[in-house]
This record gives C-alpha cells, structure tokens and sequence, in this order.
C-alpha cells in the first residue's frame, strides 16, 4: 500500500471516529430544560424589565427585587396553575394595586395605565381606629393607607403584622419605609379569606365556586369579583358605569396584553351587591 493511501485511509478513520464521539456526547448530552407550566419561581413569570416596563413611572421606592423577595414568603402567589393562569394572577395583582397607587390622568404621558404604584401612601393621614380588644390602635399612630394594597385600618395592620411577622400596629409606617414588608402586605391582602369574602388569589386562580348567596347577588367568578372584595362597598352594586372600576381594568387589560394572556370574562362589578 503506498503512503498517500495509507494517509487518506488514517484520515478517514481518524474522521469516522470524530463522528461516532460526536454523535455519543450528542445522545448523552441534557437536553434543555422546558420552561415549568406549574409551580416554580416568580421571576420566571415576570422579569425585572418586564417589572420596568409595566410600571414605568413607579416610585423608586418599588423595586423588582423587594417585589420577588416578598413574594418568597407566599408559596402559592403567582405559582399555582399552568403558566397562563400564573400570568394572570400576577396581572391581576398588578392590575388592582396599581389603581390603589396609581398618579395618571387621562392625557398622562404613555397614557394613565402606565402610571401604577407612584404614589407609596395617600395623602389623607386620617387614623383609621377602630376599636378593636384584639387589634388596639396603639398612641399616636395612624393607619391611613400604605403600599400597594393601602393597607388601611389598625384591624388590617394587626392581622398583616401577624401574619408575616412584624409589629405594624406599633409600627405602621414599615409599610412605607420597607418596601419588601409593604409588598408583603399586599400579598397577605390578595391570599387571605376576608370574613365572608374569598381571597381574591383563589377568585383569579379558579378555585372559587360562588354560593348560591353569591350567584342571586350577582357576584361571580372573574376579575370584578376581586375589585368587589378590595373595595366592593363604594365601587360595586347596581348602578352605572364607574370611573374606578374602569381603572382598574384598563390597568389589567394592559398587564394581560404584555404576559400575552387573556383577560377571562366578568371585568366588572357594576351588577354585583356588594359582599356583606
């Protein structure tokens, strides 16, 4: 066998056994993770631009990272369902509590459903006490509205505080000075069972089935549930069309739009009696 021979035959061995090693860490190589449809983190649902994005003119107090902090501490919030309902639940919390922080007006800059969570408490440094054995307002403190849900009311504060582990009854104004407590304060709102209302985390996630109390009253599932159960006595119940009411939609219509979900029906309270 001459020598070219002999070295285009040990080329080709040499070629052929690249391609079998290939092909061998081809087969044995991970293959890429599939984005996770049920449980999983937060952040995988909303990044920090997307955060950005959303809310473009926020206080500066309102970062993406206390928001993802605070929602560590509620295992279920924004990770229970396929991964649309989790966008949802996340543009419905966003769409509600950007009305209660919203600064736009009608002719804003970017429109007014860019102007979510600008404002960190209301301007209406009322005390909000009411007597309560269980929840006492303590000296000197006021419980005016706070965060993104406006926490308002020393029985709020108390049953917040108690449930995430801070004194806010003596200590409201963490609300406004820490922003991974406030955030945990609007969480708490949104997953918590109100008396007789359902938590507006099982309303936006389907797991809330109206009695037959609810049904004659108007009130069923959807995204004008929630706003009955934040805010129902004032906005909701058998009268016209309402200026807050279409707010906070217009806000959740703009959430939906960007997490590519839709909205599901029953926006609105406007033929809802309020929960009693």
């Amino acid at each position: 066998m001459g020598l070219k021979l002999k070295m285009k035959l040990f080329s080709l061995i040499l070629l052929f056994s690249f391609l079998l090693e290939a092909s061998a860490q081809s087969g044995n190589r991970t293959p890429n993770p599939t984005p996770s449809t049920d449980g999983g983190d937060v952040s995988s649902i909303i990044s920090s631009s997307l955060f950005d994005q959303l809310l473009k003119y926020k206080n500066e107090f309102y970062t993406y990272n206390d928001f993802i902090a605070a929602t560590r501490s509620f295992n279920d919030f924004g990770t229970t369902g396929d991964v649309n309902t989790r966008k949802r639940e996340i543009a419905a919390f966003l769409g509600q509590t950007s009305h209660e922080t919203r600064g736009g007006w009608p002719n804003a800059t970017d429109g007014p459903y860019a102007w979510g969570y600008f404002f960190v408490k209301e301007n209406n440094t009322t005390d909000y006490c009411t007597p309560s054995a269980t929840w006492p307002c303590a000296p000197g403190k006021q419980y005016y509205g706070r965060g993104p849900i406006q926490l308002t009311h020393n029985y709020n504060y108390g049953q917040a505080g108690n449930a995430t582990g801070y004194d806010l009854l003596n200590n409201p104004d963490l609300v406004a000075t820490n922003a991974t407590i406030s955030f945990k304060t609007a969480i708490w709102f949104w997953m918590t069972t109100q008396e007789k209302k359902p938590s507006s985390h099982d309303v936006i996630i389907g797991n809330w089935t109206p009695s037959a109390a609810d049904k004659s009253a108007g009130r069923v599932p959807g995204y004008g549930v929630i706003t009955n159960i934040i805010n129902g006595g004032i906005e909701c119940g058998g009268h016209a069309a309402d200026e807050s009411v279409a707010d906070r939609i217009g806000f959740y219509k703009r959430y939906c739009d960007a997490f590519e979900v839709s909205t599901g029906d029953n926006l609105d309270c406007y033929n809802q009696s309020p929960f009693t």
